[in-house]
């Protein structure tokens, strides 16, 4: 390995994160499974929204526009990993490498701001029933997704935009794939200052999304406790699903990026497993719940395997 005082013309990295790993085909062949299970499970629940007009309001479209997040955030790093592990495939190009970590951060952010806006037409649909349809409509739902991918890009174009001019001095990746942290700990400066921003960065949206979240289902809790008990279970089981969902993101997420600033110490293992739970794990539980506990859904894809 070079010394840390010679930089290196890198045209590709070296993936080592799975060096400590005794049987990296198995874990691969899980990693193949699953990805391949939350690619099909997020694929059907577009084609069925796109397809079904019936489905084409303001609470499917942002289920649609979830399920592309998913499909973005899992295809970020999954064929990746799955190459190094199942392959034998260690390095990635400079420039693929720059991609993958934009890819990757851009559906993190999105993951929030979509969790976040989802949280607002719940509580929209539980506050405002009778003029839902009139204050969320279909063309401002459209209006409003495109603003946050436009502001998504914005926030995640700081990543590519303060490595790319730094010199490195090693080629090996220590990560899972082409994290901003593991792009930044091959480079010649010291870490902790790009550690610092980007975790101010990622404190600012974790907060603002999570307590928009938060502070949507004190709302929602509010309106829910005025309508009778028939009104109450039917709420409850439309924002079960959203709830089921945030959990299974924001608890791994505060995990590797709050509680490791605050001086916990995780293991390269350790940290390599929250991330990939962190990938994978929304991926794929975020359309089997709405797959099978939103009933128009759910009613679709029963009619389709009664008619074959």
């Amino acid at each position: 390995m070079t010394s840390q005082n010679a930089s290196l013309n890198v045209t590709e990295f070296i993936i080592g994160g799975f060096d400590a790993v005794k049987t990296p085909m198995a874990v691969g062949v899980v990693i193949l499974i699953v990805y391949v299970v939350a690619l099909l499970a997020n694929i059907t629940n577009i084609l069925l929204i796109t397809y079904d007009k019936k489905l084409h309001k303001p609470m499917y479209l942002l289920i649609c526009n979830l399920a592309v997040v998913d499909i973005l955030y899992t295809s970020s790093a999954s064929p990746t990993m799955i190459g190094v592990l199942v392959a034998g495939v260690k390095t990635i190009s400079y420039v693929p490498c720059l991609i993958q970590m934009f890819a990757f951060n851009l559906g993190t952010v999105m993951e929030m701001f979509s969790l976040a806006v989802m949280a607002f037409d719940r509580l929209l649909a539980v506050s405002c029933p009778f003029h839902y349809h009139s204050y969320l409509t279909n063309a401002r739902t459209l209006v409003l997704t495109y603003i946050l991918w436009i502001a998504a890009c914005g926030f995640v174009a700081f990543c590519p935009a303060t490595v790319i001019h730094l010199t490195h001095c090693y080629s090996v990746l220590m990560y899972a794939f082409c994290g901003y942290a593991a792009l930044i700990r091959t480079t010649c400066v010291d870490p902790n200052y790009y550690f610092n921003m980007i975790a101010i960065i990622t404190f600012f949206l974790l907060f603002l999304t999570f307590t928009f979240i938060c502070l949507s289902y004190v709302g929602i809790v509010f309106f829910v406790k005025l309508s009778s008990n028939n009104e109450k279970l039917k709420m409850g089981s439309t924002c079960l699903n959203h709830l089921i969902v945030v959990t299974c993101y924001y608890c791994p997420i505060f995990v590797t990026a709050i509680l490791t600033r605050l001086g916990v110490v995780l293991t390269l293992q350790a940290h390599n497993g929250l991330l990939i739970g962190t990938i994978l794990g929304p991926s794929v539980v975020n359309p089997f719940v709405y797959c099978f506990r939103t009933k128009e859904i759910k009613c679709k894809i029963m009619k389709m395997f009664q008619k074959n």
